[in-house]
Order: C-alpha cells, then sequence, then structure tokens
C-alpha cells in the first residue's frame, strides 16, 4: 500500500508525458509541470490520441480513459506541484538544471514530499545534495516507452532514507510497475549496457553495414528485442543520447560511450526522432508509441 495520492510530474516531454500517463492511469491524481506551455499542449495532445488507442484496442473503457485524462492536469508553476506527495523529476541530462530544479521544488513543495528522479546516467547521490532534503531523494529511472515498459530502477542516494526508499518502492508497485533495486553507479543496469550498444548500432549504420530498417529486423528477429535500436534511439531523442554519452562517457572511460559523429550530424541537422518527424525513419508529429 501506498500513502501517496497526489503525483508531480517534472519535465513534458517523451518520458515526463510517459510517467504521467502511467500515474493518472493508475489511479493517482497527477500534475504535470514544465515551463514550456506548448510541450504541455503537446503532451496532452499526445494523452488523449494514446489513450483513444487504448479505447479502440479494448485496453481501457471509455469510462477509464475520460476518467484518466480528467486526473490528469497541467502546470507551469512551480508552486502548481505544493501540494503533491511525490515530484517525479524527467527533465534532460544535466547535473546543475536538476539541482537547481529541486531546489525551487524544496521552497514549495512541503517537508515530507519525496523527490524522485528519473535520470539514466547521473549519481542520484550528487543530484539530491542540491535538493535540500536529501533523506527524501531517490532514483526511479523508468524505461522507455513508460507507458508501456513496466521496469523502473529504484536507486537511493547515500543519504536516502531507508522509510523513503520503501515508500517509493510501494508507490512504484502501485503504479503497477516493477521495481528493481540498484546501486548508484552509472547507468545502473541497462543504461550501462544500452549506451554502448546503441552508439554500436549507428556505427554499423555509419560504415554502411546495414541500413536502419535492416539493422532492426537483424536485432528484432534474432535476438527477440521488441524494439530495434534505431527504432528507440528516434523515440528516446537522438539529443538525448548525445547527453547521456557526454555524461556517461567520461565516468565510464569506454570509447565505446562516447558519441558517434553520425549522431551528432543528424543532432545538428534537427533530425532528432519522433519529436522532430524525423530521425533515422520518418514519423506523423504528436504521434505518441503505442495505445
Amino acid at each position: 500500500m501506498t500513502s501517496i495520492k497526489t503525483v508531480g510530474v517534472a519535465g513534458a516531454g517523451t518520458m515526463g508525458a510517459g510517467i504521467a500517463i502511467v500515474a493518472a492511469r493508475a489511479g493517482f491524481n497527477t500534475v504535470l509541470f514544465d515551463l514550456n506551455q506548448d510541450m504541455l499542449d503537446r503532451a496532452r495532445r499526445q494523452t488523449e490520441g494514446f489513450f483513444g488507442k487504448s479505447v479502440e484496442k479494448g485496453k481501457l473503457s471509455e469510462a477509464d480513459a475520460q476518467a484518466a485524462l480528467d486526473r490528469l492536469k497541467d502546470t507551469t508553476e512551480h508552486a502548481g506541484l505544493a501540494k503533491c506527495d511525490i515530484v517525479i523529476e524527467a527533465i534532460f541530462e544535466d547535473l546543475e538544471v536538476k539541482r537547481e530544479l529541486f531546489s525551487k521544488l524544496n521552497e514549495v513543495c512541503p517537508p515530507e514530499t519525496l523527490f524522485a528522479s528519473n535520470t539514466s546516467t547521473l549519481s542520484i547521490t550528487e543530484i539530491a545534495g542540491g535538493t535540500g532534503r536529501d533523506d527524501r531523494v531517490v532514483g526511479m529511472h523508468f524505461c522507455l516507452p513508460a507507458q508501456l515498459m513496466k521496469l523502473v530502477e529504484m536507486s537511493p542516494g547515500l543519504n536516502t532514507s531507508e522509510e523513503t526508499f520503501q515508500e517509493a518502492w510501494h508507490f512504484c508497485e502501485a503504479l503497477g510497475q516493477k521495481p528493481v533495486e540498484t546501486q548508484d553507479t552509472p547507468g545502473f543496469i541497462l543504461n550501462y549496457f544500452l549506451v554502448p550498444f546503441n552508439n554500436d548500432a549507428i556505427r554499423l549504420v555509419e560504415s554502411g553495414i546495414a541500413e536502419p530498417a535492416d539493422l532492426d529486423r537483424a536485432i528484432k528477429t534474432a535476438l527477440g528485442y521488441p524494439m530495434g535500436p534505431c527504432e528507440l534511439l528516434d523515440l528516446v531523442g537522438l539529443d538525448t543520447q548525445v547527453r547521456l554519452c557526454e555524461s556517461f562517457a567520461p565516468v565510464l572511460s569506454d570509447p565505446r560511450a562516447e558519441a558517434p559523429p553520425l549522431l551528432r550530424r543528424m543532432v545538428a541537422a534537427g533530425r532528432l526522432g519522433r519529436k522532430t518527424g524525423r530521425g533515422f525513419f520518418n514519423y506523423e508529429r504528436d504521434a505518441m508509441f503505442g495505445g
């Protein structure tokens, strides 16, 4: 059981919008925060489209889908998260930006509010050090797409209290997710393998060994992956992969974690994946994965 009733999600990008869907679908009052109203409007359109597809596929009734939408609110003000029992940060991978966000939230949220970070490469302990409540901070790394994937990597910082970790764990289970405990180390479990692996895939495309569609087909068919690496990179965002590399490579000292030149060129050209309509593949803008 969990005592959490209201969930805040900071960041209305692909990951944040997906986490908000998970929380609202599970019955929690949910507040999605972003400084950019356009991002919030886009997330609302994506969410409506996602639940619409869920109804069409018979995964949700129209009444349940509408109820979930009614539970989801948005705000461009930090104070809009003041009544949340937990705030899950899902902004881009920059330590100082995350610490600044949590510092501002520390001023408006009551002392009992839990802070969680969806970081996939940064240290939970370092993030928590800028929050003003490092005993109430925990890592909760959802997997993309959050609205479909069940796994959440749960990571305590050095000063995270056992009470905080257990409270977050029970909340994760109440979301319908499957938590696993990891230590506060670079990449945790998944990205320790995935960041270099995806870079290897980019280098195969860059060297002309395989086209993206053929590479993905080989990985999905032979290894049983539900998504190929190029499709996944387009979903994550190629700019996000660059940030992952830049935060991960210096710590890991692994050349495979360095961003390939092709990746940087695609980002420079604005081919970021699904969110811009073009990456390794072409997409309809504002369409959310799954449903």
